[in-house]
């Protein structure tokens, strides 16, 4: 058996590397998982972060977005049309910019601490 170095979730979230070496890439696609690490061979089929990362970027988008609205509509005094759009934009290039490290963290943090699915003890 071969061992690893504990490796920050944070860090391997970030950077979507492989939570058990750090090295192997997280992802096969945007948002997809891939297969298993290619350095050590971590099978990542059990790993599910669910709606996590989602709920976590409508929180943290969704306020910023409102703020920046506001400050361009009551501060800079832009039309409506232009706060909103200057919002909106903001809030896709945010959620674009957020969805994947927070999902690749998550994915990190379940398996730094040995999540598993709820069973009921029979």
């Amino acid at each position: 058996m071969t061992y690893y170095p504990p490796i920050s979730p944070y860090a391997a979230g970030f950077g979507a590397k492989c939570p058990r070496c750090g090295q192997g890439k997280l992802f096969g696609g945007f948002l997809k998982l891939a297969p298993a690490c290619e350095v050590c061979g971590l099978d990542y089929a059990k790993a599910d972060s669910g709606d996590g990362p989602a709920v976590f970027v409508i929180f943290i988008v969704g306020f910023l977005a409102v703020a920046l609205a506001f400050i361009a509509r009551f501060v800079w005094y832009a039309p409506i049309g232009v706060a909103l759009g200057i919002s909106m934009l903001f809030a896709v290039v945010l959620i674009l910019g957020l969805l994947r490290p927070l999902k690749a963290t998550l994915v990190a943090l379940q398996y730094a601490n040995k999540a598993e699915e709820g069973r009921l003890d029979q």
